[in-house]
């Protein structure tokens, strides 16, 4: 299922309920995961990943503001 992540930004959520974003999923395996962000490279365990995120579009902000 991450296969088709690959060489997709994504944000990865742990089971301690930390997560890292910004990066890019290069490799994968049964065991590990590559993510790479502009500053490091991650080598995370499959086993210590909760979820994975990918944003698909941009949020609109909301408007601040009286207006008509």
């Amino acid at each position: 299922m991450l296969s088709a992540l690959k060489g997709q930004e994504v944000t990865i959520h742990f089971l301690d309920g930390t997560s890292v974003r910004g990066g890019v999923l290069e490799e994968l395996d049964e065991r590990l995961v590559k993510y790479s962000t502009e500053f490091q490279t991650l080598y995370i365990p499959i086993t210590s990943i909760r979820a994975v995120d990918v944003q698909t579009k941009e949020r609109e902000r909301p408007r601040v503001g009286f207006g008509q």
